[in-house]
């Protein structure tokens, strides 16, 4: 299946763009898509899941809605779905 990956922040610069299409085993949740790109890029190595969880303080959305509302890494992806991926965010004064 294909999904369009939006990266944002420091992810963004981890997958070298913003936006990645990439080819996925149908049937893939949002957990394998996960470890994947885990596996793939570099600076995304140990913090997209942690411990078998989504890592902490990070928002993976899946077609616009947080995972975590779903089934979370359970959540199933389909053809043509988007899954948008954001870091931590900190800072403001």
């Amino acid at each position: 299946m294909k999904l369009e990956l939006r990266f944002f922040a420091t992810f963004r610069e981890a997958a070298g763009g913003k936006t990645v299409n990439a080819e996925f085993a149908d049937g893939s949740t949002v957990g394998d898509i996960l470890r994947e790109l885990e596996s793939e890029y570099e600076g995304m190595e140990g913090r997209l899941v942690v411990d078998g969880d989504l890592a902490p303080q990070i928002n993976v959305l899946k077609n616009g809605r947080e995972v975590l509302h779903l089934d979370g890494l359970d959540t199933p992806m389909t053809d043509g779905d988007r899954l948008s991926v954001f870091p931590p965010v900190a800072g403001g004064a």
